[in-house]
């Protein structure tokens, strides 16, 4: 036999469904009376159909519902479908009747709470000022005190948001025991109030809120607290149907405001019960509240952001260490020349790249390149491309074959818009000779032995690596004389910038190599120093690359 069960007053109350029709209303003759004058005379009928029952309105005034939404017309009923008839609601149960039960507090995991738009005009019974955050500290010092002392002893050690919102309503449900339902609606990125926490008393409760517009405006525009002392029956809110069909007698909205004085979020709570309203008094307290609960909440956000900008930081300097591990350890070693390189990326990891290594004819490799970007993408075409280089001189001996192989392995799945300037030179030092293929970075700058430099002809500079498949890039070779250095920077050497805003320039590094020593350590060394000079304690905004190798003087 199908039965509806009342739930009121902590106990679940059976109506055993025997006849094909039972009418529910205030009226006497009604087959279950409803005691309340929110409920209609005659309200609403369940109706046999076959196995099922329906449940009809009957033109009631303030509407029936099933699962929280108003019904228009006849509605099968499903086992287990709450139904609400003014501020009563019933459980349908398809079986046997439900036995008396006790009610217990619970939290609970979902919910839904909806806005009423009905009463935009609606004044306010009462409101209390909270420019402060915490109200009017002279009232009830010691109350507020101890409500202080125990939200935050509840919330202490609390860092997970989501673990946080429910401790403070939990908490709420102590200092205020005859509170029926709660709820904390927090700000979204979008500056829209969004559902974060709530809890009802009663684990029967039907799980929608609904919170009146003009109460939430009036909170987060003038950031006061708001009181209704009897919401239910207050002739100032007749035509706010969430007050209407929810029954609230008594209810109290108040804002959370952070350390800036803008509001985090809203706390509402409300009671049913006609014998413990809320008064002006429980209003304050409950603001001294909202301003500590709104103070640990931006506490454990600014706690979840440190721990999360640490464990980015953990997995950056990783990156770090990963990416240095890829550049060489060694640079190598020929009678009668000389190396250097040094790296300095503008963020953990970056977007510049050198290489050097001893082929297996003798010859020695130097790749040097800078990849459109910095930071983690940056790094990460980096990488890709000191793989590719690594395994492609592993075989190829030549520049020409080498430059096309790499550049065809970075154009398949290339990243759109992530290409690579890119020199890479072979050094024959036996003939004292180098070839070299430009892709689309600077010119390398080579100081003769008496200062003046020199450079190559821009038509010689090919396209970045990475953009076009089998482009054909052009070699040139030259001779290295005794005493002559060449020099290859990234462009966070001439773009390197003081505080006023001016860049070191590539006509500053010309003049620079062409003042210096022949030596390429020395040279490599104090072109990055000057760099530094001029930025004067100035941010990197790019990495600073530089590599020199030359001969010897004889």
């Amino acid at each position: 036999m199908a039965t509806l069960v009342l739930l009121q007053g902590g106990e679940a109350k059976p109506y055993p469904l025997a006849s094909d029709r039972v009418v529910l209303g205030r009226q006497p003759d009604c087959d279950i009376q409803i005691d309340d004058n929110m409920v209609s005379r005659k309200h609403a009928e369940l109706v046999a159909d076959g196995d099922a029952f329906v449940l009809n309105d009957l033109g009631s005034g303030n509407g029936s519902y099933v699962n929280g939404k108003r019904i228009t017309e006849k509605t099968t009923l499903k086992n287990q479908d709450r139904i609400k008839l003014g501020p009563m609601l019933f459980r349908f149960e398809t079986g046997a009747p439900a036995p008396m039960t006790s009610v217990i507090d619970d939290v609970t995991d979902g919910f839904d709470v909806s806005m009423d738009d009905a009463d935009e005009s609606s004044t306010i019974v009462g409101s209390v000022d909270n420019s402060s955050g915490f109200g009017m500290l002279d009232v009830r010092p010691d109350a507020k005190l101890k409500a202080v002392i125990e939200i935050s002893r509840s919330l202490a050690g609390t860092v997970d948001v989501e673990k946080l919102l429910p401790r403070i309503l939990d908490t709420l449900f102590g200092i205020f025991p005859h509170a029926d339902r709660g709820c904390i609606l927090l700000s979204g990125d979008d500056g829209e109030m969004k559902p974060a926490a709530q809890k009802h008393r009663r684990q029967h409760e039907d799980s929608t809120v609904k919170l009146s517009s003009t109460i939430l405006n009036k909170v987060l525009n003038e950031k006061t607290g708001v009181l209704s002392a009897d919401a239910a029956s207050d002739s100032q809110f007749e035509a706010s149907e969430s007050i209407s069909n929810l029954s609230i007698r008594s209810m109290m909205c108040v804002p959370m405001l952070g350390l800036e004085g803008n509001p985090l979020g809203v706390i509402n709570i409300d009671t049913q019960n006609p014998l413990n309203q809320f008064n002006s008094e429980d209003l304050d307290l409950l603001l001294a509240i909202a301003g500590q609960a709104a103070l640990s909440y931006e506490s454990a956000k600014l706690m979840a952001s440190f721990m999360a900008k640490q464990k980015q930081d953990n997995e950056l300097e990783i990156a770090r260490n990963v990416q240095q591990a890829l550049l060489p350890v060694d640079l190598p070693q020929a009678e009668g020349y000389e190396f250097f390189a040094s790296y300095d990326s503008a963020q953990a990891v970056g977007g510049d790249y050198y290489d050097a290594m001893r082929l297996a004819d003798g010859k020695i490799c130097l790749s040097f390149g800078d990849v459109a970007g910095k930071g983690v993408p940056g790094a990460l075409i980096m990488s890709r491309m000191s793989s590719c280089v690594q395994n492609t001189m592993s075989f190829v001996l030549e520049v020409e074959p080498a430059v096309t192989a790499i550049n065809n392995h970075m154009c398949d799945n290339a990243v759109e818009g992530r290409f690579v300037t890119y020199v890479l030179v072979i050094l024959d030092v036996e003939n004292h000779e180098m070839s070299l293929i430009n892709a689309g970075h600077m010119s390398p700058l080579i100081r003769r032995i008496d200062g003046t430099v020199d450079e190559f002809d821009e038509e010689t500079i090919g396209i970045p690596v990475g953009v076009l498949e089998d482009y054909p890039y052009e070699v040139v070779s030259r001779k290295i004389e005794p005493g002559e250095t060449v020099v290859l920077i990234t462009d966070g050497v001439d773009e390197a910038m003081n505080p006023d805003g001016e860049l070191y320039e590539k006509e500053r590094v010309r003049e620079f190599v062409s003042n210096s020593t022949p030596k390429a350590e020395e040279l490599g060394t104090a072109l990055l120093a000057d760099v530094r000079k001029h930025a004067a304690g100035r941010p990197q905004n790019d990495d600073i690359t530089i590599m020199t190798f030359g001969r010897n003087p004889l």
